[in-house]
């Protein structure tokens, strides 16, 4: 019996940040809007508006201001908290749609529909729920691969008569080489920039080029990664499904500053949230970090200022992710490495040598070195029941001088009851 071609979706929230911005601001509606990274430095989300106007992703915003002026762009700060709320509603919803689900990014889900009747009124429905339930509108692709599901995706966001579902699976062979002669090979997942101008070195610019390019070269010119991906792209499935985020082997926690740091108590206050940050992830994937590793950098776009970039890491006596001891030893660390006279942009943690909780390897010679978990348990519910931050360490968050800068942060409109739009009559 021949098996069924692989029918893998890949639902991708359009210009997500800035369709959850509209959700509670309807007066945004065709209006050009811009989202901004940390600190309000570059362009990470922009309405289709915004696209028209030719402002690119990840441009400096201090370079379209006046632009921004001229046609009424409205900028406005990242606010993460209410993006994870929103996708996890989204996400949940497309759950419901196959047992087979990976969730890629905050804004993308694969959903496995393999063998599902009426694959395209499904995909309709899908799309529709999402969009009724959320307020969030997506686009469908589905393709017999990862690769080829995410081009199909970038047609369906492209092309109006798809009404935002497209599936490469329907098309023939003869159409399929004339959609791959039409795509530039920039679109292929994984294929940036860089990766472009050495594919047209090779007379390689359309994703077709790709696909029909001589194999045992790529792997030999770009590795196996890019062996992968050509394969992908002639139907053959080579990135499975990962139905289960495997644990991280390394965590970091990081953030630049909204203005410079010269106070090494100010310091030691930002790095300790990193710490409680890290430790959280850590802890939610059953871990211990055997190494713990902090760096400070002053401002690199600043060559006129005196530059600093130290980073020292130290092995625990044993693995933990406990938030008091890891917090005692990245405290020492930033101790040992703090120097008068600088001004730090920016600071972080590592956690690293991860393992499972449930593996480690005790000392025979020595007591046990790390508490039983239940205060950091209890840590734990509390902040999850009633806000990330409400219980803290000592040494975390008493000052807010190294704060990134939020100038146009919209309220959190689902995760706090201050941030809920009221309704008067």
């Amino acid at each position: 019996m021949e098996k069924p071609v692989q029918q893998l979706a890949l639902v991708d929230c359009n210009n997500f940040y800035v369709s959850c911005e509209r959700l509670f601001r309807p007066d945004l509606k065709d209006r050009p809007v811009v989202v901004l990274s940390n600190n309000d430095g570059c362009i990470v989300s922009r309405s289709n508006e915004a696209k028209a106007l030719g402002i690119g992703m990840a441009q400096p915003w201090f370079q379209i201001k006046e632009l921004a002026e001229e046609h009424g762009v409205l900028a406005l700060s990242s606010n993460y908290a209410l993006y994870a709320d929103l996708s996890n509603r989204v996400m949940t919803i497309l759950a419901d749609y196959s047992p087979r689900q990976e969730i890629y990014s905050i804004d993308e889900c694969f959903v496995d529909l393999t063998g599902t009747a009426e694959l395209r009124a499904v995909s309709y429905a899908m799309r529709e729920t999402v969009r009724r339930w959320t307020g969030i509108p997506v686009c469908v692709g589905i393709g017999p691969t990862k690769t080829l599901a995410k081009l199909a995706n970038h047609v369906a966001k492209k092309h109006p008569r798809s009404q935002g579902v497209f599936n490469y699976n329907d098309l023939s062979e003869a159409q399929q080489v004339k959609l791959l002669s039409q795509l530039p090979v920039k679109e292929v997942w994984g294929v940036g920039s860089k990766l472009t101008r050495r594919l047209a070195e090779h007379d390689i610019h359309t994703v077709l080029d790709l696909r029909d390019a001589h194999t045992p070269t790529m792997r030999a010119q770009f590795g196996v990664v890019m062996e992968k991906t050509q394969r992908e792209l002639q139907g053959l499935a080579c990135i499975d499904l990962q139905e289960i985020t495997p644990p991280r082997q390394q965590i970091i926690a990081s953030r630049s500053f909204g203005q410079a740091v010269e106070d090494c108590a100010v310091l030691k206050d930002a790095v300790a949230s990193f710490v409680a940050n890290a430790c959280v992830k850590l802890r939610g994937q059953g871990s211990c970090a055997a190494v713990v590793q902090v760096f400070l950098m002053t401002n690199r776009f600043r060559p006129e200022l005196p530059q600093y970039n130290p980073s020292l890491a130290i092995a625990l006596p044993q693995p933990s992710s406990d938030s008091l001891l890891i917090n005692r030893w990245a405290g020492w660390l930033v101790d040992r490495m703090w120097k008068p006279g600088y001004a730090y942009k920016k600071a972080g943690v590592m956690l690293s040598e991860i393992t499972l909780a449930s593996q480690q390897q005790g000392d025979l010679l020595a007591p046990l070195a790390t508490p039983d978990g239940k205060l950091m348990r209890a840590l734990d519910s509390l902040n999850e029941r009633y806000g990330r931050g409400t219980v803290k360490l000592s040494t975390q968050g008493a000052g807010l001088l190294w704060q990134m800068r939020q100038d146009s942060k919209s309220p959190a409109y689902t995760t706090d009851w201050e941030g809920l739009p009221a309704v008067r009559c």
